[in-house]
């Protein structure tokens, strides 16, 4: 591998982009608008998340029939009632668990006999997505309530309120919805710059020869590839700092930034412009080059994660959003960038890596100067 050979054609490309005023004005534009736009949408927008994580520990027909009430208004996902549920909320990022405690349903049935039993049902509640919890809440003490009025129908006038909802706040750090949604966005303006510029210059390239022209050239292959993807690589530095700026400066987001922030950027931009190029192969008019580009990009934005999490989506997407590269770049920039998770985030690390390194030889492997 020739770095000046490299060098000299990454070179090119930036000349050719810092002489297109109107191509180096939306490369800067664009990710300010995509912030600024987005950010004051889904900034106020209410989460329509109503899923709730139920954890059984009396395991008796009273308790399952809270369960199964909950059900009908409810996503809701059982929890083991043996396993420790501070250290299972931690490790699955929980955000809404009840859980109904051992000798729920003997306290009920002493009340229910004229007893003045009270008996606490546990409500652990994400502080940051009040705007779920609002109706979590709701959904809950109406259910409870129904169980309450039909204790004290029976027991009155000696009538009390018998279940009560005792609430605890899962975690000490907040994080609102922007904090979630910033690294969805440096993701797409990654992927759709990347993949959008790689398929357009070399569709152009083809119709006007260029590529032909390059076989009597001593350039490599995997130089020009490599210096293509180097400079896609410039323009999604570019943006993600200009992103991470207005979102700060803007909105007053919390952001860490480490090595691993860096490596997750560059390995998104190689294995985006990997896709590109492999795209392009099959692409020969500039036509049909934004289309092409939108077929893959679309899905992929709206599936992996950007604006919502992946748990409201239904399960059979969740599985396909989990063979995007999209997804696991999301993931890693938010676990490196907002949780401070080092092992979340070198996991999906390791994955873009692998998958940048295999774009970028099957787009070595696919294109064709001949053409």
């Amino acid at each position: 591998m020739r770095l000046r050979v490299v060098y000299s054609d990454f070179l090119a490309h930036f000349k050719t982009w810092y002489r297109s005023k109107g191509t180096m004005f939306w490369s800067i534009f664009f990710p300010v608008m995509l912030m600024v736009l987005f950010g004051a949408i889904f900034g106020s927008m209410f989460d329509t998340t109503f899923t709730l994580h139920v954890q059984d520990q009396d395991g008796t027909e009273t308790s399952r029939q809270l369960v199964d009430s909950l059900s009908d208004a409810l996503e809701v996902k059982s929890i083991p009632g043996d396993v420790d549920l501070q250290e299972h909320i931690s490790e699955e990022g929980l955000r809404s668990v009840l859980q109904i405690p051992e000798g729920f349903s003997g306290e009920l049935q002493a009340s229910a006999g004229g007893g003045m039993n009270t008996t606490s049902l546990y409500l652990y509640l994400d502080p940051s997505q009040e705007s779920v919890n609002g109706p979590l809440r709701g959904i809950i003490q109406s259910i409870t309530g129904g169980m309450n009025m039909g204790i004290i129908q029976g027991n009155f006038p000696r009538a009390h309120l018998t279940i009560d909802l005792v609430e605890e706040p899962i975690a000490a750090d907040r994080y609102e919805f922007l904090d979630f949604f910033l690294p969805g966005v440096i993701g797409i303006s990654i992927l759709s710059s990347t993949i959008y510029g790689t398929i357009f210059r070399n569709t152009k390239y083809r119709q006007n020869g260029i590529l032909r022209k390059l076989t009597t050239t001593p350039m490599r292959r995997s130089e020009w590839l490599l210096a293509m993807m180097l400079f896609m690589t410039f323009t999604s530095l570019l943006s993600t700092g200009i992103i991470i700026l207005v979102g700060v400066l803007a909105f007053g987001v919390n952001v860490t930034l480490n090595p691993i922030f860096l490596v997750i950027i560059v390995s998104a931009a190689f294995a985006f412009a990997g896709i590109g190029m492999i795209i392009s192969r099959f692409v020969h008019e500039e036509e049909t080059a934004d289309t092409a580009g939108g077929a893959v990009t679309f899905p992929m934005m709206f599936l992996a994660g950007t604006f919502y999490p992946l748990d409201t989506l239904p399960a059979f997407l969740q599985g396909i959003a989990r063979m995007l590269p999209l997804y696991y770049v999301n993931e890693g920039l938010r676990e490196s960038m907002i949780y401070g998770d080092t092992s979340g985030a070198l996991f999906n690390t390791g994955i873009i890596l692998a998958l940048a390194a295999g774009f970028f030889l099957l787009g070595v492997v696919l294109t064709k100067w001949k053409e």
